[in-house]
């Protein structure tokens, strides 16, 4: 049962600043609403309620609310129109397809003498004879009744035969009446039924031809018997005869309905609801760095012989805020977390995280890190080799083959440091 609060008033309200003490309109429409109160308490100021569309199967707790002028109650359980004698700016009252069947209870309505426009389509009552006669001449006040307008002639005519009218009226809502208690009735058998199970008095059940539960056949039967029983297809089944099955529009059969989406829609919630997804593995158990790249972004890593650097290109989201970034570099792999979702790789090389930096380029708002590679002598690298082997710069790219073409000025500077590495000295010892 769904209950009007506070919090679901108040964020209704944005367009008052939030504040309910002088709201003028509020709109409760489709909330599944079962009950009317705490409104008239606080939204003294209401001019304007909507609560169509709800479970709502009786007006109330609005009568403190001077100042209202409309209030729609259409596509509701209500079955008796009354508590709104205190309404005193009532102007126009919806209770399109409701379920009033107490047409008499209209003269409630006599004391509302702002009331201008009255609507009762679809509604039991309208199917009685001399309808629409019967309500113009008890409510004079009313200009507009199911959106059509009450002529002045109309109204004489009204006038002139009320009291056969009332009186035809009186006996279909007598006959009404005792169809409803009957409806009702079968309602809460058929509510009774369902509910009740074997065993649910208390009492034990038994199989009389099964005069031998644990006998081999017995058990094989009931076996065939569970293997031949398809849930889904019952489920098929079962739904379809709830919504094929023929029953009077009542209120209890509104309810039924509601109830019954109700449970699918949490049925098929509980199916969807995600199962809480396994820590992914970053660094074994053996210390050996994994490569992840959660948020499925394009990359490039190379390495910078001139600078004795490691660059590692981003392709973050252009848009993205700086703040939703964080990166951590080791010496011997980087890891950017990128709204929660991890990126690491391993580095080709060792580097100094002290001195490393993090950029974002103002053109393709990319995330750069640059990390000075760990300097190293020739005897300590290469075992004392004569001369210090370079590397290739190295591209990875996790999408497209973009990334892994080089440009033009990277071109140019591959061939220079070609030309460069057939006389090499060490940026430490100097030695060749």
């Amino acid at each position: 049962m769904v209950y009007i609060t506070e919090d679901m008033v108040r964020r209704r309200a944005e367009h008052n600043e939030c504040q309910i003490s002088t709201l003028e309109e509020v709109s409760l429409h489709q909330q599944d609403i079962e009950k009317i109160e705490h409104i008239d308490k606080w939204c003294r100021d209401l001019r304007i309620l909507y609560l169509q569309n709800n479970l709502i199967p009786k007006i109330e707790n609005v009568g403190r609310l001077k100042k209202l002028q409309y209030l729609n109650l259409a596509l509701n359980n209500i079955e008796v129109i009354e508590n709104l004698e205190g309404c005193e700016s009532l102007q126009k009252l919806d209770l399109t397809v409701n379920f009033v069947g107490r047409l008499s209870s209209v003269e409630s309505l006599q004391s509302n003498i702002h009331l201008t426009e009255l609507f009762l389509v679809g509604n039991p009552c309208t199917e009685f004879e001399g309808y629409r006669q019967y309500v113009v001449a008890s409510l004079p006040q009313l200009k507009f009744l199911d959106g059509t307008e009450i002529s002045r002639s109309e109204r004489i005519r009204a006038a002139q035969g009320l009291k056969e009218v009332k009186r035809n009226v009186r006996e279909q809502e007598r006959e009404y009446l005792k169809r409803r208690a009957r409806e009702k009735e079968e309602a809460r058998d058929e509510k009774g039924n369902k509910e009740r199970k074997p065993g649910s008095d208390g009492r034990w059940y038994t199989d009389i031809n099964n005069t031998d539960p644990g006998s081999e056949e017995n058990k094989e039967n009931q076996e065939r018997k569970e293997g031949t029983e398809n849930p889904e297809l019952d489920e098929e089944q079962q739904e379809s005869e709830f919504w094929h099955t023929p029953c009077s529009f009542t209120p209890e059969s509104r309810l039924e309905a509601h109830r019954h989406l109700e449970e699918k829609r949490k049925a098929k919630e509980k199916v969807n609801e995600k199962k809480p997804k396994t820590p992914r593995t970053l660094i074994t158990a053996d210390g050996r760095v994994m490569n992840v790249n959660e948020p499925k972004l394009d990359f490039s890593l190379t390495e910078d012989e001139e600078n004795n650097t490691v660059v590692l290109d981003l392709a973050v989201y252009r848009h993205m805020d700086t703040s939703l970034m964080d990166v951590d570099v080791q010496p011997s792999y980087a890891r950017v977390t990128v709204k929660g979702k991890i990126f690491q790789i391993v580095l080709p090389a060792e580097v100094r995280p002290d001195s490393s930096t993090a950029q974002r380029s103002q053109t393709t708002g990319h995330l750069v890190l640059t990390m000075p590679r760990k300097q190293q002598c020739p005897s300590e690298a290469g075992g004392g080799s004569k001369h210090a082997r370079r590397r290739r710069p190295r591209q990875h790219c996790s999408k497209t083959s973009k990334h892994q073409t080089r440009s033009a000025g990277n071109i140019q500077h591959s061939l220079t440091a070609h030309h460069r590495s057939r006389q090499l000295l060490c940026r430490v010892c100097g030695r060749p």
